[in-house]
């Protein structure tokens, strides 16, 4: 299984994403693009409050206003109205149904969005005289170079804020969050470390684990980084951005290698194990196997979640089919591991074996429940606060299950009864060639 982590973090290094797009965006107004899409479609902002602002900066002025070019601004609602009529709206009446339109004719454009009673997402499109024809008059038409800011107003009141209405409080999240591990990291890193350096039989699934945590504190620090540069230009740093999905996932292959190995001997050779031990790992082909496939598989899902997701700041979210696929395979890994613990849990006659098993549990099936139960329930919330419900949500439901999973395998009164009923049989203990008590 060793070799199996390496091999799923290579390929997540070998085959990453770009950093996704900030709300700083630059390019060219393109006549052939919005010709061909009835409006070049430029990007997509949650505005809030009363003094938004939509700042635009081009130097070919007399391109601009030698085009008639504009810019035409939509609500999200009103818009997918538009797309789905079966009126057969033209190109023409499409455009006149913008709730916002602003003419281009000079260097610096700026356009306030303003009495927005709730957050709201507005598309931003582009057209100019040659959009609404059908020649090709356009062609020898010169694309305009620009800039553009999507702003929100700031505690003041003032428009600073780059962040959208979805995304505003993340910074603050990941700063707190940062915050919590370096304490953390002063309390118990030299207990923690003592811990692993003595061995045992649970020396193992301490380095797993920690290893999992600090792919996890390093993709808290990576987003808390491109989060300080995003609140300041709308463009963050891209690689930090994609650098903390990439240890995310990282983190993700880990845990999901932990509890297969605490697990998958328990429930694929529970039946031709006598049940006075039914925890002994047995890696046989068919355990492996399974472990392999199951490994490999959600690899290939996070990674390809991350190639469809166009938006930023949402790698938690599930909107395409991979992450449908991801929900159903970690609903299936919970129900399968749950299933195989409640057969073990319910012919075990030691109290403390009991206890030690609920608890483990609890933390497993808190750890590949809470996507999909954050995911249901970020349904009653407002559309712009799905995707930080379920990032936010997520991220404190796996530091818990962590805390539930160290609390049990780091606790003397309960592991330590647990292993010292019968070591050999601790999971781990065979791969890992311990074989005798744990030592603190």
């Amino acid at each position: 299984m060793g070799g199996l982590r390496l091999l799923a973090v290579a390929l997540t290094c070998c085959w990453w994403p770009p950093g996704g797009q900030g709300k700083t965006l630059r390019g060219s107004f393109s006549s052939a693009a919005a010709r061909d899409a009835q409006g070049q479609s430029i990007g997509h902002f949650e505005f809030y409050g009363d003094h938004a602002l939509l700042c635009v900066r081009i130097n070919n002025i007399a391109g601009a206003v030698g085009k008639e070019a504009k810019l035409y601004l939509f609500q999200a609602q009103e818009w997918l109205k538009l797309q789905e009529s079966s009126h057969g709206y033209s190109c023409n009446e499409k455009l006149s149904k913008a709730q916002l339109t602003m003419a281009m004719n000079q260097t610096e454009h700026n356009l306030t969005v303003s009495q927005i009673p709730y957050p709201q997402t507005w598309h931003v499109f582009y057209a100019d005289k040659y959009t609404c024809k059908d020649d090709n008059e356009n062609s020898l038409a010169e694309d305009i170079p620009f800039e553009m800011m999507l702003l929100n107003p700031d505690a003041e009141g003032n428009p600073f804020d780059h962040f959208s209405a979805g995304e505003s409080g993340l910074h603050e999240f990941f700063f707190l969050l940062v915050l919590v591990y370096f304490v953390i990291a002063c309390i118990y890193a030299q207990s923690l470390w003592q811990a692993i350096k003595k061995g045992g039989p649970m020396h193992m699934i301490l380095k797993v684990l920690t290893t999992a945590l600090l792919l996890q504190a390093a993709s808290a620090l990576a987003n808390y980084i491109h989060f300080s540069s995003y609140s300041k230009d709308g463009l963050g740093i891209p690689f930090m951005g994609s650098l903390a999905e990439f240890f995310d996932i990282a983190s993700q292959i880990q845990m999901l290698y932990l509890l297969l190995s605490l697990c998958m001997g328990w429930t694929i050779v529970r039946m031709k194990k006598s049940q006075s031990r039914p925890l002994q790992w047995d890696s046989t082909p068919a355990s492996t196997g399974i472990a392999v496939f199951i490994v490999i598989t959600q690899s290939i899902l996070l990674l390809w979640e991350q190639f469809e997701d166009t938006s930023p700041h949402s790698y938690h979210s599930h909107h395409n089919l991979a992450g449908i696929l991801l929900i159903i395979l970690r609903i299936c890994l919970a129900l399968s591991l749950g299933c195989g613990l409640y057969q073990i849990i319910t012919v075990e006659r030691s109290t403390l074996k009991r206890e030690f098993y609920i608890t483990f549990a609890k933390g497993c099936i808190l750890w590949f429940l809470c996507h999909p139960g954050l995911a249901c329930i970020s349904v009653v919330f407002s559309d712009y606060q799905r995707d930080k419900v379920i990032t936010i949500g997520v991220i404190l439901c796996q530091s818990v299950s962590m805390v539930i999973l160290y609390r049990l395998f780091l606790s003397h009164s309960l592991y330590w009864e647990v292993s010292s009923l019968s070591s050999v049989t601790l999971p781990l203990t065979i791969s890992s060639g311990h074989k005798s008590r744990p030592h603190f």
